[in-house]
């Protein structure tokens, strides 16, 4: 069904997916999104699912941080429906942790705030 992180990274592009993920890490969004796009890009179909749901997190907090409330959630409802099937651990992201996270996330939004913790990735 899904890959469990075992398989060839050869069509992940894994620099930019491990660069995306440290952007992320510095709360660097927007250059994350970036990064995340680019390997999306290259990515096998059994992947795209997965780095896409990472594009969405950066996308989330970025439009967290510009204000945009609608934005934001949208982006976290992307997220928690495309990452979902890759948990536990994908990629060596902890994709439950990230999901525990991003329903944090959702529940401060409808509570009308936009003081997210920072993403798990």
């Amino acid at each position: 069904m899904f890959p469990t992180g075992c398989g060839s990274l050869a069509r992940v592009s894994p620099p930019h997916l491990e660069v995306g993920l440290r952007l992320i890490r510095e709360g660097r969004y927007f250059e994350a999104h970036e990064e995340l796009e680019t390997a999306w890009r290259a990515a096998e179909p059994a992947e795209r699912d997965f780095l896409q749901g990472l594009v969405h997190v950066a996308v989330a907090w970025y439009q967290a941080g510009r204000g945009n409330r609608t934005g934001c959630s949208r982006q976290l409802e992307k997220a928690a429906r495309r990452l979902g099937p890759y948990g536990p651990v994908h990629r060596g992201v902890h994709v439950e942790e990230t999901l525990a996270r991003v329903r944090d996330a959702q529940a401060t939004v409808e509570a009308g705030s936009l003081d997210l913790r920072e993403p798990s990735v």
